[in-house]
Order: structure tokens, then C-alpha cells, then sequence
């Protein structure tokens, strides 16, 4: 269909293909759907974007998302102030969150080393962790970076910067629970027998 009468929705379709995990196929079905379902759907999107748009924002301590300057976890006087865990990003954060099972603070690195793509130390705010290693105290950092070659990469350099300062782990890898080793790629397969454990 040609003419003006689509190009707002058009532009909406494009911009919602930008979105991970949403390819233009998938945009266009979504952004019908909305449209079809737009008293329920649509004008309740539009007001929530708006205001997310106008009030999130990072976490001036940790680096996560909220509506505080200080996020929720950052000011929670229950967490373990002693225990830090390092994430590439925000969705890591809140995958940790899930799970219920960490109730230490958080550092959102905001991505990976990366010689390819110029991302260095001072891009990700690694001076910033290891000045907040010392100012608040922290005994212990766990590395819960994603098991790439630049999520590793930045697992050691960080390890470099703050050894002798504290006790330093990793998330353990391998095998995932329920998972079947015939569906496992070589590198997970070598993660779970370097990471063996007696029974």
C-alpha cells in the first residue's frame, strides 16, 4: 500500500525491528497485534515508554537501571555490603536477581574488553570497581562474566587489577541442569570436566 496513511506505522514497524530479537517479520506482527488491541495493548505501551523514558536511569553507584539515582539493591542496608558481583550487563544483573540466591551488591561493567571494537578498562569503569573494592570494604568479588573469549578476557584482566586486594571467584560452568551432552557445544563440554567435582 503506498501513501502517507501507514508512514507513522511503517516508521513504528522499523523501529521496533531494531529491537533484539525482533527481526522486521516480527515487528510488523507485533506492531498489527498492538494496533488490533490498542486500547489494551497500544495506549497503555505508549504511557508506560513515555515515562520510562522521562524517568529511568542508571544507578550512579552500581550501574543499574531504575528511576533512582541510587537504585533499590545499592540502597537496601540488608544487602551483604562485603560482597560484590561483577556483570556485563543489566539483564546479567537481573538474571542473578531471578535466581534469589545472591544477596551481595552489584557492579554492571556495561559490556566486555574488546581490542576489535577500542572498548578498554576506563570505557567499562573498571578504575571505578576497584575504587569501590576499596571504599567499600569488599572481601569478596565474583566474576559473572558470560564464558566468551572477551567475557574471559575481561575476567582476568579485572582478577589482574584487584588481586591480593580480595578473595576473587567464578560462576562455576559446564553443564547446565536438564541439559543433555549430546545438545552441548565442545567449549561447555570442556568447562564441566575442567570444573568436575568429586562425588
Amino acid at each position: 500500500m503506498a501513501g502517507s496513511d501507514r508512514d507513522d506505522i511503517d516508521a513504528l514497524i522499523e523501529l521496533m525491528a531494531r529491537l533484539p530479537g525482533l527481526g522486521p517479520r516480527s515487528a510488523r506482527r507485533a506492531v498489527l497485534h498492538m494496533i488490533a488491541k490498542r486500547g489494551q495493548i497500544l495506549s497503555p505501551l505508549a504511557e508506560l515508554t513515555r515515562k520510562v523514558a522521562d524517568t529511568a536511569r542508571e544507578c550512579l553507584n552500581c550501574g543499574n537501571v531504575g528511576t533512582a539515582d541510587v537504585c533499590a539493591i545499592c540502597r537496601d542496608e540488608a544487602r551483604a555490603t562485603g560482597l560484590l558481583c561483577v556483570v556485563e550487563d543489566v539483564a546479567d544483573l537481573w538474571a542473578m536477581e531471578r535466581s534469589g540466591q545472591f544477596g551481595g551488591r552489584y557492579h554492571v561493567l556495561g559490556g566486555t574488553l574488546s581490542a576489535l571494537d577500542s572498548v578498554g578498562p576506563e570505557d567499562l569503569g573498571i578504575p571505578r570497581l576497584v575504587d569501590r573494592v576499596s571504599a567499600e570494604g569488599v572481601t569478596e568479588v565474583i566474576l559473572a562474566l558470560n564464558a566468551t573469549v572477551d567475557g574471559q578476557t575481561t575476567a582476568h584482566y579485572i582478577a589482574d587489577a584487584l588481586e591480593g586486594r580480595v578473595t576473587l571467584s567464578s560462576l562455576a560452568q559446564g553443564v547446565p541442569i536438564g541439559g543433555e551432552l549430546d545438545y552441548l557445544d565442545d567449549g561447555t563440554i570442556t568447562a564441566a570436566l575442567r570444573a568436575r567435582r568429586a562425588l
